[in-house]
């Protein structure tokens, strides 16, 4: 076995095996600072933007801790996505085929839209791990199939998102049936004031490890912007995605009739289009992920359900169709492409409406790069407010010239006259190295 960086945590060895077939050498930051703290039993908040490696800060040690020699639940998982649930399980069953003989941990996923009483006939052996949604889980708890009583780690992964989606509440009655000294670790991309009374509930002096973005987004992500100017929207996405010839797109909106009406427009033109949002059946869902994954479609429509809840590889380009109202859900899509060290162009079509997200944007650390569509291909615009800066460079060097040609002490006849020139001359100078510039 090669050594990694993760030798120092004293994992297991059926641990180690699986870091090192899993390929990773070294800790993120996030595995870094939460790894020891959850080993040490105390319970912890993490906050940290998409794709830093969250999920495996939590699995590693929690495997780590679970006894195999007790067949009861040990540790709950819970998920706002069925998908992310799912990807949470299959990265659990990743390390657990290492287990040796005679030491497996077991490990299940409960998730909404799937047979219940095949979930609760599951039971009939109470698994070491649960992983699922609030909602299936409460159920299966409810129905007295499932034992959390037994468990002392709770994971609540997307908790901002679990809010937005009203399952706290079935969170918390989890919560209520495990011990009372709970091991509790709280995972989110933000930390809403509603969520506060449901962490002071349950978290006594939690550890808080926030991971500062080292920039707002993925170095290797390009933010191209394409202004709409009166034409069909979906005429340019068809276009973008016929120029760009992608590995595998995701277009996104804020809606899901949006996403239904894009999607049809699209397979209108002759391309093959999948989707993802909320009112797919649970099958439909499954089905969908299925035909992504074995790239049968090039393009896919979605809302923001798809930017957190769910990964999906290989994606090389991000278009959206309109900028999200809360803008933290643009830096969630667009960190879907340039995963892992790829690179991916983000492309916003915008509005004359979108300017102040757009503002709000760049003040957060983005750099847009400004184009258009031409016959020939992409145009680069330059400036996006080329009049507004040349303006604002103006009254800049205005304000500039009349503070460096002061009013001289002794006013002599025609100073007036000599100041105003000075002030003339200062500004051409300055305008002749702008351009230059």
């Amino acid at each position: 076995m090669n050594e990694t960086k993760f030798d120092r945590f004293n994992f297991k060895s059926f641990i180690l095996n699986a870091v090192e077939e899993l390929g990773f050498y070294e800790p993120t930051e996030i595995q870094e600072r939460l790894i020891p703290t959850i080993i040490k039993g105390d319970s912890a908040i993490g906050q940290s933007q998409t794709g830093t490696g969250k999920t495996h800060s939590y699995v590693l040690p929690i495997l780590q801790k679970v006894n195999p020699e007790k067949q009861e639940v040990q540790a709950v998982i819970t998920a706002p996505t069925r998908e992310l649930a799912s990807q949470i399980y299959h990265e659990i069953l990743k390390v657990t085929k290492h287990c040796r003989v005679g030491e497996e941990i077991s490990s299940k996923v409960f998730i909404g839209g799937t047979d219940k009483q095949r979930s609760i006939e599951k039971l009939k052996t109470q698994p070491q791990i649960v992983v699922g949604t609030p909602g299936r889980i409460n159920d299966l708890v409810k129905e007295q199939a499932l034992f959390v009583h037994t468990a002392n780690m709770l994971v609540v992964d997307e908790a901002d998102l679990m809010l937005d989606m009203g399952f706290i509440e079935d969170v918390d009655q989890i919560a209520a049936k495990m011990p009372e000294k709970l091991q509790m670790l709280v995972f989110s991309a933000t930390i809403p004031e509603k969520l506060k009374p449901f962490l002071k509930k349950y978290m006594e002096n939690p550890k808080f490890i926030q991971i500062e973005p080292k920039q707002v987004t993925a170095a290797k992500i390009e933010h191209w912007i394409m202004p709409s100017r009166h034409r069909k929207k979906v005429k340019l996405v068809q276009e973008a995605l016929t120029v760009f010839n992608p590995y595998l797109a995701i277009v996104f909106t804020n809606t899901k009739k949006m996403a239904d009406e894009v999607a049809d427009m699209l397979i209108e033109s002759g391309l093959k289009v999948g989707r993802i949002h909320g009112d797919l059946n649970p099958r439909e869902r499954k089905k969908m992920m299925k035909q992504i994954k074995d790239l049968e479609y090039q393009f896919i429509v979605a809302t923001d359900l798809a930017a957190r809840g769910i990964d999906i590889q290989g994606i090389s380009h991000v278009i959206n169709y309109e900028l999200p109202s809360d803008l933290d859900f643009y830096i969630h899509r667009v960190g879907r492409t340039a995963r892992a060290g790829h690179s991916g162009i983000a492309l916003t079509i915008y509005d004359p409406a979108d300017e102040d997200s757009l503002n709000r944007l760049e003040k957060m650390g983005i750099e847009f790069k400004h184009v258009d569509l031409q016959k020939d291909g992409w145009t680069d615009l330059g400036q996006r407010n080329k009049r507004k800066n040349r303006q604002k460079q103006a009254d800049d060097i205005d304000k500039q010239a009349k503070s460096i040609v002061k009013k001289p002490k002794k006013v002599k006849p025609g100073y007036k006259k000599k100041m105003q020139s000075e002030i003339e001359s200062f500004k051409k100078r300055q305008k002749r190295l702008q351009r230059k510039k």
